[in-house]
């Protein structure tokens, strides 16, 4: 059972705040319920928004002030990044976008909470999502004396109506009552929809609906070429050009969705239970998850490469389920970037109509050898060693099947037909 907050305890929350309804509402009800003094917060994660009106909302609805910070170069760098190079994808599709910002944006919350003398932050998640989990989580990670407070999971607003009717009874300026039909999160990232005709699954998503990517229908007729340059595993040239990381990524994103690539239409597992299906457009990250997807296959031996995948799938949960600030995930970081420190070389990547295509590649610590790989005569492979190689490699194969065939010759009678086990004597030149 949930511990219960004293409100007589707080007299100061940071509440992360957007500027919406929502959080517009949870101003005032937190002064009304708690008594305390609210400090907004808000991080600039590459949402697209205006946010220079902020402040004089956020003053407007009853906060004493206003924290708004530019995270996106720390974003794409010390997270977006680091994820890339995990090769982290949630349920082989989703390259969680949304789930990777939550740790960043909680915590700055909790470097503001304890700079202003808090006693709890606050957040405007839903009971029934996933960022709930992954906020809370960052808060109990990097400081647990923090209280946390969800007024979702407390007061009686049901609905956007009960909303509009609560912020008109208490004054609140909110900028419009129109609500689009879907629940849309955007960053440097992503965008993400879900909701309206989504919500049934054999709804096909409406193509007006995305934001930013064209449909690969109307993408050109023609091919674009691009250059990726890595240096170990981060992504660091655009053509031949050196680049930032958030710039490349918005570079990414507007060449990627004019080719309409990077669209996502899935059905994935909620932490907290339940299916949920999420439209997804990533451009940019589809692009760069590609072209390193490519590198390493060039730059890992096999069994280190294979390896990783799976601690891919594991880190993904971790990302997804909010669990960044923890030793697991720090002890894979050191794995990752062992794999990665030859991870430097530069991809060339064809993209069209929704594809994006690693035609070409090459690095100083490629493991590829054409000496070996070539179907022409070599001095480096004798293939007759081949011979000898798949007798041992199928050994245990072929020492189960003889067994099932002396169990089935005693049932019926018939050990004479049975083969002894042997070794065929590889004859060589």
């Amino acid at each position: 059972m949930a511990k219960t907050i004293s409100k007589s305890s707080i007299k100061k929350v940071v509440l992360a705040y957007s500027g919406g309804l929502d959080t517009s509402v949870i101003v005032s009800w937190l002064k009304e319920n708690y008594g305390c003094e609210v400090i907004c917060y808000t991080a600039d994660v590459g949402q697209g928004e205006e946010l220079s009106h902020l402040p004089e909302k956020a003053v407007a609805t009853g906060a004493s002030k206003i924290f708004i910070e530019d995270l996106t170069d720390e974003f794409a760098g010390e997270y977006l990044f680091k994820l890339l190079r995990s090769g982290a994808i949630y349920e082989g599709k989703y390259l969680l976008g949304t789930s990777i910002a939550r740790p960043l944006i909680a915590q700055h919350m909790v470097k503001i909470a304890q700079q202003e003398g808090a006693d709890a932050v606050a957040h405007g998640c839903t009971g029934k999502g996933n960022d709930q989990v992954r906020f809370e989580l960052t808060v109990m990670a990097l400081d647990p004396s923090l209280r946390v407070i969800a007024p979702w999971r407390e007061w009686d607003i049901t609905s956007r109506e009960d909303a509009l009717a609560y912020a008109e009874a208490h004054n609140i300026p909110v900028s419009s009552s129109l609500k689009s039909i879907y629940s849309r999160d955007r960053n440097l990232w992503h965008l993400s929809h879900e909701g309206g005709i989504l919500e049934d699954t054999w709804n096909e998503a409406d193509e007006g609906m995305f934001q930013l990517s064209v449909s690969p229908e109307e993408a050109p007729d023609q091919p674009e070429y691009l250059e990726l340059g890595f240096e170990d595993g981060f992504p660091v040239k655009l053509n031949g050009n050196s680049i930032s990381p958030a710039n490349l990524i918005k570079e990414l994103n507007q060449i990627g969705g004019k080719h309409g690539i990077g669209r996502v239409d899935m059905v994935e597992n909620r932490l907290v239970g339940m299916k949920s299906r999420g439209v997804y457009e990533t451009p940019g990250g589809t692009i760069l998850v590609a072209a390193h997807q490519d590198l390493e296959s060039i730059c890992l031996d096999r069994d280190t490469l294979h390896y990783k995948h799976l601690l891919a799938q594991r880190y993904a949960e971790l990302v997804y389920n909010g669990q960044w600030f923890t030793p697991l995930r720090e002890a894979m970081d050191a794995f990752v970037d062992v794999t990665q420190k030859h991870m430097t070389g530069t991809v060339k990547m064809k993209l069209y109509k929704g594809s994006a295509i690693a035609v070409a590649r090459k690095s100083p610590y490629s493991l590829y050898n054409e000496e070996f790989a070539t179907f022409a005569q070599d001095s480096v492979y004798d293939q007759s060693d081949a011979a000898g190689f798949i007798s041992l490699f199928g050994l245990p194969m072929r020492v189960a099947a003889i067994r099932d065939l002396k169990t089935s010759a005693a049932l019926y009678g018939a050990t004479d037909s049975v083969p002894e086990l042997g070794y065929e004597k590889v004859q060589r030149d």
